[in-house]
């Protein structure tokens, strides 16, 4: 169960609702009351209250003494996405960049020491993981988590990587502080990122990030290949420039999204 907060306007019971809904996963997509009291670390009949309330919001459904998520709970995530206007701005760079290369592209952000994958074109060919919009995984086995780390200050991509990540993935060595500073040092200075079969066997991919309207990266996207189909020369000396062209194209239209004026309505009520 994730650390509680400690502040006096911690709502605990919103708290464990967010508990039982990351409990249901693509391997676990439906829970028995008891695996989601254990999975959630909560008492049988807290755990039963708050399914209730999930239930009667439209967020899971019951059938047969298991428990699942419904469509709705999409609705969280994209509200997120869709108030950045990233996948409005990035899918038809990402579409081109797919139909150039002929693999799959991501577009990840940073959230703990994991990646959070929150845009996604991709081709039917063979990888060993698979990849939907909100999967984690660790950031410093990734070539868009390495590009992100390297936008922040040393010192914040190192506390960032002391949390426990949330990937779900079996926990790896870190690697001494110093080897991670070097690495995110080379990152920053080319202005890319590569992983070559560091998450994955067979699993290659390079990345680049992309900015907002003010410079700042917020994001970073990649290409995927097949270590066995395309080679580290092909990736850097072809896809690169590509992706390179993707990612300014669409940070410049976020830029352009961003700097849009907002015309907000006066709710005052009237005299």
């Amino acid at each position: 169960m994730p650390q509680r907060g400690q502040g006096p306007d911690f709502i605990e019971a919103l708290a464990r609702g967010l508990d039982v809904l990351r409990c249901f996963s693509p391997e676990q997509p439906q829970l028995s009351l008891s695996q989601v009291a254990q999975a959630a670390g909560l008492a049988r009949p807290t755990a039963r209250r708050v399914l209730l309330t999930l239930e009667e919001l439209g967020y899971v459904r019951a059938s047969g003494g298991a428990h699942m998520l419904t469509p709705r709970v999409l609705e969280l995530g994209m509200a997120y996405v869709g108030s950045l206007g990233l996948w409005d701005m990035a899918r038809p760079h990402m579409e081109r960049l797919v139909e150039q290369t002929g693999e799959s592209s991501s577009m990840a952000q940073l959230d703990g020491s994991d990646i959070v994958y929150v845009a996604r074109v991709a081709v039917p060919k063979l990888i060993a993981l698979r990849v939907d919009i909100g999967t984690r995984f660790p950031a410093m086995v990734t070539s868009q988590g390495k590009v992100l780390l390297a936008a922040l200050p040393p010192e914040a991509a190192l506390k960032v990587l002391a949390e426990p990540s949330r990937s779900g993935l079996p926990e790896i060595g870190r690697m001494p502080d110093s080897r991670v500073l070097e690495i995110l040092a080379a990152v920053r200075e080319q202005g890319w990122a590569l992983a070559d079969e560091e998450l994955a066997p067979g699993v290659r991919s390079i990345s680049v990030g992309v900015t907002d309207g003010e410079g700042v990266v917020r994001a970073s996207m990649n290409v995927t290949v097949h270590a066995q189909q395309t080679s580290i020369e092909k990736l850097v000396n072809e896809y690169l420039p590509l992706l390179q062209n993707a990612a300014r194209e669409t940070g410049a239209d976020w830029a352009r999204w961003q700097s849009r004026p907002v015309k907000t309505l006066n709710t005052a009520p009237r005299p």
